[in-house]
């Protein structure tokens, strides 16, 4: 998914961690306007702590002058252990690549330091040698004629193209040669009706574009939806109404674009309390679906890890359904903090499918945590990550009629033979993903290089070899011929989320990835448990030594 669930490629919980706490969170499943509010100040306190400490760590660290920490998040274990993370600046320029995690005794002692490049930064001069105008126009450019340097193969072409704002200084810092560029935001609309946010990166001394994100990430009372079946829903009455809103997961809702590419839409509400019918026809079923999707998300992510809504501030996410015609695909956008589906083929197949939700909506979570990079070894991660926490979505939602399993959107049948987008068990199943990793492995596109991480969670969750799942069969080899057995899904879902929140930067590889994975074994099951064992010989089972 790109950050998408390709279409066009398609695509038991516990209170909280074990000994583990967000600062910033209060375990509750759907909590009061009170504790939300209570959430929100702890969330203030959490960043007043990492921006206190800014001054100081910068000291600590032997930062240059023109240096400073800007604080993004912080994690405060049980035993007062703190995790800051921080971006970085440069003569007040944003450093790209220069984001670190500084952790941190409870007394305050500095014990380590991830960062995301490990080069001083030194640049050569803060003067551009291309002007603003003519960086605008050449990344402009650019997207006209490539779609993005990092495009997936599978997106369709931009119909029109036009560039927002103006170009911003920043330092370029990503590939280890710190050095001036413009960031420009190119917007457009994409042949399928997907609109495009794209956010380049260009040398201000050459017009090279070193890099280009697209930030709009595709996907691919009671309710009954296409998916789900038979749903409660938390809603909220007005007058004689009742609306898809929920005041109880941050005032989450769903509406309708009656074919539209644009607007917030329709709040949806009926009398009666009651949504949809099952039937695609209906268009409040493809709502109950988005609406019960944001929902389940939001419960996972509460229950599982006390993280409070994507971005852990209390705000619950807008979804928007029927969007355009005939749009065979699904997407987030940051920009929105919202969910948009297509209806799909002959707008009679919609892709709000349970997986798709969890998939979409955890790209939103690890933009506000690690913000793993879109291209390379690092995208692979990012797409893995939303393929990881898609599935134990749907594992925590455990419904008869999504029956959870380890096969990415298969519910969708995208490919027309019933086949999913992604096995997990073994990806290569797909023609297109690793099973393991090569050097060669951070040149495919994200979507396929993600496999060795989703080979290494399913090893890691289900162990080695054939077996069956919930009707669904399996058969996981290992890039060493080793005999695997699994710890568990659960524990294999919070060793990943704890190293994305707390270990993970911008520019992890897999081997850092590896690192991370164990740290965080480490930390929730102690070193040379079984449980970080089992990571280890996970990580060997996918060639990440």
């Amino acid at each position: 998914m790109k950050r998408k669930l390709a279409a066009v490629a398609v695509l038991s919980a516990t209170a909280l961690l074990t000994g583990v706490v967000q600062v910033s969170t209060v375990a509750q499943a759907t909590p009061t306007p009170a504790l939300q509010a209570q959430a929100a100040q702890q969330q203030a306190a959490a960043l007043a702590l990492a921006s206190g400490q800014s001054g100081p760590l910068a000291k600590a660290l032997a930062l240059g002058g023109q240096e400073q920490l800007v604080a993004k998040d912080a994690v405060v274990d049980a035993d007062g252990t703190r995790h800051l993370r921080f971006e970085r600046t440069f003569a007040g320029l944003p450093v790209l690549g220069g984001d670190l995690v500084v952790h941190e005794s409870a007394g305050g002692a500095v014990k380590s330091v991830d960062k995301a490049i490990s080069t001083q930064l030194d640049v050569p001069s803060l003067t551009p040698q291309i002007p603003a105008d003519q960086a605008a126009a050449q990344a402009s450019g650019a997207v006209r004629a490539t779609v993005g340097i990092t495009a997936d193969k599978d997106e369709s072409p931009l119909t029109a193209v036009h560039q927002t704002g103006r170009p911003e200084l920043v330092i370029w810092a990503s590939d280890g040669n710190p050095r001036l560029a413009y960031r420009t935001t190119v917007e457009g609309v994409r042949a399928d009706g997907t609109p495009s946010s794209q956010l380049l990166v260009t040398d201000a001394a050459s017009g090279e574009v070193l890099s280009t994100h697209e930030q709009v990430q595709t996907a691919s009372g009671s309710g009954t939806g296409v998916f789900v079946g038979k749903v409660p829903l938390t809603t909220t009455q007005s007058g004689s109404s009742y609306q898809l809103k929920d005041a109880t997961r941050g005032g989450q809702s769903t509406s309708n674009l009656k074919g539209r590419t644009s607007g917030s839409g329709t709040l949806y509400a009926n009398t009666t309390d009651v949504f949809g019918n099952g039937s695609a026809s209906n268009t409040e079923s493809a709502a109950v679906d988005a609406q019960f999707g944001a929902a389940t998300t939001w419960d996972y992510y509460k229950n599982t890890f006390g993280r409070n809504g994507i971005k852990n501030n209390g705000v619950g996410a807008a979804s928007r359904v029927h969007y355009g015609s005939n749009y065979v695909n699904a997407f987030w956008s940051d920009t929105c903090f919202c969910m948009t589906y297509g209806d799909g083929s002959g707008n009679t197949h919609p892709l709000t499918a349970l997986d798709v939700a969890g998939h979409e909506m955890t790209h939103g979570v690890t933009s506000a945590t690690a913000g793993l990079n879109y291209s390379g070894e690092s995208g692979g991660l990012n797409e893995a990550t939303s393929d990881i926490f898609g599935k134990m979505v749907e594992f925590y939602a455990n419904l008869p009629s999504t029956p959870p399993n380890y096969l990415v959107g298969i519910q969708l049948n995208i490919n027309g033979d019933g086949t999913p987008l992604r096995y997990m068990d073994k990806p290569s199943k797909d023609g297109s993903s690793a099973d393991s990793w090569s050097p060669s492995v951070g040149n495919l596109d994200v979507h396929n290089s993600s496999g060795v991480a989703n080979h290494f969670f399913y090893l890691l969750s289900e162990g080695s070899g054939a077996k069956t799942i919930n009707g669904f069969s399996y058969n996981s080899p290992t890039s060493n011929g080793s005999t695997l057995t699994g710890i568990g899904r659960d524990k294999a879902a919070r060793i990943w989320y704890r190293a994305l929140t707390v270990y993970f930067t911008s520019t992890t590889n897999y081997a850092g990835a590896r690192t991370g994975t164990l740290k965080a074994a480490a930390d929730l099951y102690g070193s040379g448990s079984a449980e970080y064992n089992a990571v280890a010989a996970a990580w060997s089972g996918v060639n990440v030594n």
